[in-house]
């Protein structure tokens, strides 16, 4: 066993023991969003051999081979459980393309000519290596608004394309990647849900979900993944999760991601067909979407510093390219960023009964490689072609991607989800309850949890998550009606091989009187013996990174942080949200190991370090 995967382990079982009392809780850590070479962009920019087979046994801890460089590679703690999402669209179509030809069975002359043409030049690409540029072509053009680019589609179709609807290698890859889930799935061990995209990118704004189901091969063979070939609009798919879950016998969860490349329409005020919310579209939503991916290679979105002025931290892996053939500038919007949707959930709550946004948060990595690298150490790239550091450097393509390149990526994020077991019926339900977060790569261990009133002597309880939630809630959890303030317990580890922790911040979202927003971001415990400014802020923890070598020692910060706060501004009859951010002493970043790996001082344009951070879902407090 590796040095990492057993110290982890201990940790990972130190953790277990506070909860198992209560509930037979345990702290898995996972990446519910992995991409091999079943998906369309991932076979094109250079995956062409890594499989769900791969996946799955990287993820276990076995070395493989990489898809690019052809080195062995291997992960340097294991996964607890895996989420293979391939698009749904266009599902194995490039690898049955590229291997076996186009079949044009059922088409006219004409039509079949243009498919053969474009296979033939889809395959010259892929041969050369330049599948990337077919890709970027393909993409969509912002020459419209998003709303109106998808009421013009109503459904981004394959039929009209380069390729044709090829069903049968659909069908025949969704069956295969149901078959990998079943056999590589150990319940008690290690847990293969079986999963999908659905990639609506309407106009360039990413509305894409990740689709998660908790059953086996045999119910996911019962039905095909809903793609953008069905629709491009979210409650399509959450209808068909409704009438599919009772079919299938099995429960699903949509998971949004990159709401920070959006366009705003990820957490909009109305509906993508530009409908008022309905309370059947709020419930839905509530229903299926009870997470969101908050960090992911596509950078974070937790928030950004335009919508977040007073937070010092907010500018954090910020990714400001669209995905889109064609350069718009980067603008942040209300609707991007999980923060601000919490707060928008409030306000929408407060008018219509039904918060849509009260959701938890999870990280994963979004890598197209087949292997889930979040390691800033070990981090194999977004694509495989952006697997070597001569690579990483690149832009992708002047017109299409000026200025973004490997680089630019985030080596991000990991899922933690407390369950009551490894399994995928326990995960589900401790995502569908919320009792998640999200960290960028380190697994900083955090317990969150709010009551009417904790006091210092429960924070010493022997078994805290017991005894914490007989008083109040964990994270996920709702208080209402009180008279006084919620106080709350955090406790916060560091991941056992990785760097010290600066400090435990608490961040408050409320809605006053007058139905205005606000936000507030209080440092609850930190290292050290810095003292907070009349302002609450605190100074820099340091920074021992070492940018000629990156390195750097854990002579500052702490192994474990705890406390006890009590929100000093409640007001009982202000709605509210709290989540808690765990920021790591800095670390150097990757871009800073590709760059002295290439013998440059720096990489361009990119820091050389990073404070690696957690976040927890919240807790909300309703009158």
């Amino acid at each position: 066993m590796h040095r990492r995967s057993l110290l982890a382990g201990l940790f990972s079982a130190s953790l277990t023991l506070v909860a198992s009392a209560a509930d037979d809780k345990q702290l898995l850590w996972g990446d519910t969003h992995l991409h091999t070479n079943f998906s369309f962009d991932a076979y094109l920019n250079n995956n062409l051999s890594a499989d769900p087979d791969t996946a799955y046994r990287y993820a276990k801890g076995l070395p493989v081979v990489h898809p690019y460089h052809q080195a062995r590679v291997q992960i340097e703690t294991p996964l607890d459980f895996l989420v293979v999402s391939d698009h749904a669209v266009y599902l194995g179509v490039m690898k049955e393309v590229h291997t076996n030809g186009v079949d044009t069975e059922g088409y006219g002359w004409w039509d079949s000519l243009i498919f053969k043409v474009g296979a033939w030049l889809l395959n010259r690409a892929i041969d050369r290596g330049e599948g990337r540029e077919f890709f970027t072509n393909v993409l969509p053009p912002p020459t419209q608004s998003p709303r109106e680019a998808a009421l013009d589609t109503e459904s981004l179709t394959e039929r009209g394309g380069a390729m044709p609807d090829m069903r049968a290698a659909q069908v025949s890859a969704w069956q295969a990647i149901a078959d990998f889930a079943d056999q590589h799935n150990e319940p008690g061990n290690f847990t293969a849900l079986i999963g999908w995209e659905w990639s609506s990118i309407p106009s360039g704004a990413n509305l894409h979900r990740v689709v998660i189901t908790d059953g086996d091969a045999a119910s996911a063979k019962t039905y095909q993944p809903f793609s953008t070939a069905d629709s491009m609009f979210p409650e399509d798919l959450w209808d068909w999760l409704d009438e599919t879950s009772a079919s299938a016998d099995a429960d699903f969860i949509a998971i949004p991601h990159n709401s920070n490349i959006s366009k705003g329409y990820m957490f909009d005020e109305d509906s993508l067909r530009g409908a008022p919310f309905t309370d059947e579209y709020l419930a839905q939503r509530m229903k299926w979407e009870r997470i969101v991916e908050i960090t992911q290679i596509k950078g974070d979105s937790e928030t950004h510093p335009d919508l977040s002025p007073d937070d010092e931290f907010a500018d954090f892996e910020t990714y400001p390219y669209y995905i889109q053939n064609g350069y718009t500038p980067y603008k942040a919007d209300v609707g991007d960023y999980v923060r601000s949707a919490l707060k928008r959930g409030l306000s929408i709550g407060e008018d219509t009964g039904i918060n849509p946004y009260q959701f938890g948060v999870i990280g994963s990595t979004d890598a197209h490689t087949s292997l889930p690298s979040a390691e800033e150490s070990n981090f194999w790239g977004k694509l495989a072609t952006d697997s070597i550091p001569a690579n990483k450097q690149g832009n992708w393509a002047e017109t299409n991607y000026p200025q973004t390149s490997g680089w630019a990526m985030s080596a991000s994020g990991l899922a933690a989800v407390w369950a009551k077991e490894n399994t995928r019926e326990a995960i589900l339900a401790a995502m569908k309850r919320r009792e998640t977060y999200a960290t960028s790569g380190p697994r900083i261990g955090v317990q969150f949890f709010g009551a009417a009133e904790f006091t210092d002597e429960d924070l010493s309880a022997a078994d805290l998550y017991q005894h914490a939630t007989s008083k109040g809630v964990p994270m996920g959890g709702e208080l209402a009606n009180l008279d006084d303030a919620p106080s709350f317990i955090v406790t916060a580890s560091k991941d056992p091989v990785d760097a010290n922790l600066d400090r435990i911040q608490i961040v408050k979202g409320w809605l006053d009187s007058d139905g205005e927003q606000h936000e507030k971001v209080y440092n609850v415990a930190w290292s050290g013996d810095r003292e907070l400014d009349s302002d609450g802020k605190l100074p820099p923890v340091g920074n021992t990174v070492d940018i000629t070598t990156a390195t750097y020692t854990n002579s500052i910060g702490a192994e474990q942080l705890s406390a006890v706060w009590q929100d000093p501004s409640f007001d009982p009859a202000e709605k509210a949200f709290y989540y808690v951010r765990v920021l790591q002493i800095p670390t150097p970043r990757h871009s800073l190991y590709d760059a002295l790996a290439l013998e440059m001082e720096h990489a361009t344009d990119q820091p050389d370090t990073i404070q690696e951070r957690a976040y927890t879902s919240s807790i909300w407090y309703t009158p």
